[in-house]
């Protein structure tokens, strides 16, 4: 009996020595058996597009088993020394159509310091972005564009103005611009800049009519290369100027009494509410006004239709601007589009309003826009108080069925009462004593402004309608005051009171082709 026991102990004590030399191999062997059965765990639910085949289980199997008996180690690449002269490029650049030579030599110093090289290819921003420019008088010119911001943020760009006539026999005349920034810090990638040329007092520019090119001198301020683009801004051909159009003395009556500038229009614009909002402006501001609409990607087929019939009646002009898409300014190039617009009709209107197509002006009833105007002409400009109107809380004073047939400006009528310190206002101006402007009013003019017309012009501001294409009304309520969402409004029907007026001056006017006007 003693004896089965030592033969047992003795058979043990072997298994456990061949358990304790195979150990290595054991693990190895029990860890493949491990990872092909998850594999067959796993392989029916795997999608009957994926398969592996034998060949590629047992690469698998041998990656594992080479990864386990192997040794890490690091492999350490040492850099090697440069040279006096490291290779960056093996080709010439084209630098706008130039071969550009790369520059490929790090110099050593007698000192012993390396001299490294940096060379720039292409733009990251132009220096300057042309729009027009246009004459202010018999020896003023003003250049409206876009250049880069950080380069007027953190550099000196100058601009130089020169005439070049086109007799040749004549004089050229160079005169130092005078640059405007009217973006109040706003821009982005670029800033908006109106450079004013302004030659000599005792100087008349073109004085024969002969005609000529204007030229801009625009320097980056880099003042170790002085980098300059000559920019032909301006071309007056023989005979095109019309002097008298400049003489305070001679003044003559502008073509229109009234011009609206409007901001770029963008995004999904509603036909129906730019169809109410020029029909209103229209018959308010008379026959004497005109209405300049900037396309920014905002006038679509549908609302250029609402345009079409005031187009062929001559009050409203459409420019496609869509292109400065392409020059990251702040709000589509606001700033620069109401600076043209600015200039470019600087002759042509006596008095310039600047507002936007979800906002309508309206004065009191026993006033009129005329009356209004005469009143305020001593001042070069006046601000127009906001009345911020709700663009979702409609007035049901007339039934559900009705009320949604109405324009919007019939019954949004619910106005925003809440205290707050100041909001937004928009402005009007004599735009012959301007010289930039800006989105809620100027700060480049000379003369008076005036701060305090609330009690005869103000404006009612539906924010965010003409953005919206579907029916306005959110809510519909029957009360004087009312509380929605925490913040107190009051009924407001003036704007309400005028609708039938304006529905019949737009039938009268252009007829009924604009009845089916969607949303």
């Amino acid at each position: 009996m003693a004896k089965e026991r030592d033969q047992n102990t003795k058979d043990k004590n072997l298994l456990i020595c061949f358990l304790w030399n195979f150990s290595a191999e054991l693990k190895l062997a029990l860890m493949a058996l491990l990872v092909l059965c998850t594999l067959a765990t796993l392989l029916p639910f795997l999608p009957s597009s994926f398969s592996i085949s034998a060949s590629e289980l047992r690469f698998c199997i041998s990656r594992i088993a080479v990864n386990s008996t192997s040794v890490n180690f690091t492999t350490v690449v040492e850099k090697p020394v440069l040279d006096n002269a490291v290779k960056l490029t093996e080709k010439p650049v084209l630098d706008n159509g130039v071969t550009k030579q790369p520059l490929t030599e790090e110099k050593v110093l007698n000192n012993g310091v390396i001299k490294r090289t940096f060379t720039g290819y292409g733009w990251a921003a132009y220096n300057f972005v042309l729009m027009n420019a246009y004459r202010g008088g018999v020896n003023t010119f003003a250049v409206i564009g876009l250049s880069s911001k950080p380069l007027h943020v953190y550099s000196h760009p100058t601009y130089r103005c020169e005439w070049i006539p086109l007799n040749q026999s004549d004089n050229r005349i160079l005169t130092d611009g005078t640059k405007i920034l009217t973006d109040w810090g706003y821009g982005r990638v670029y800033t908006t800049v109106v450079v004013n040329c302004t030659f000599p007092s005792n100087t008349v520019i073109n004085p024969k009519n002969t005609g000529g090119t204007l030229l801009l001198h625009a320097t980056t301020g880099d003042t170790d290369r002085n980098i300059t683009d000559s920019i032909p801004v301006l071309t007056e051909t023989p005979n095109t100027v019309d002097f008298a159009l400049y003489e305070s003395n001679l003044r003559r009556r502008e073509k229109y009494d009234y011009l609206y500038c409007g901001s770029s229009l963008y995004g999904n614009l509603s036909p129906q509410r730019i169809r109410e909002w020029i029909a209103y402006h229209v018959r308010f501001f008379g026959e004497r006004s005109h209405f300049v609409l900037h396309d920014a990607g905002g006038i679509t087929e549908e609302v250029f239709e609402v345009l079409k019939p005031w187009i062929e009646l001559g009050r409203v002009t459409v420019h496609d601007i869509r292109e400065q898409e392409r020059f990251d300014g702040y709000y589509h190039n606001q700033f620069m589009v109401v600076n043209d617009c600015l200039h470019r009709y600087r002759f042509m209107a006596k008095w310039m309003f600047f507002f936007d197509v979800d906002e309508f002006i309206y004065v009191p009833a026993k006033s009129s826009i005329s009356s209004v105007m005469v009143s305020l002409e001593e001042y070069s400009q006046f601000t127009i108080e906001q009345m911020p109107m709700s663009s979702q809380l409609c007035y049901d004073g007339d039934g559900p069925a009705r009320t949604y047939r109405k324009w919007g400006f019939e019954k949004l009528a619910y106005r925003d009462v809440k205290k707050v310190p100041r909001r937004d206002r928009k402005y009007a101006v004599q735009p012959r004593n301007v010289f930039a402007t800006g989105v809620h009013m100027s700060q480049h003019l000379q003369g008076k402004t005036y701060h305090r017309a609330e009690g005869k012009i103000r404006y009612f501001h539906y924010h965010g309608s003409i953005s919206q294409r579907r029916e306005p009304c959110r809510h519909l309520y029957n009360g004087t005051r009312i509380v929605h969402e925490n913040n107190p409004y009051v009924l407001d029907t003036t704007m309400r009171d005028i609708g039938l007026a304006v529905k019949t001056f737009e039938i009268r006017t252009i007829g009924d082709r604009l009845l089916r006007t969607r949303q």
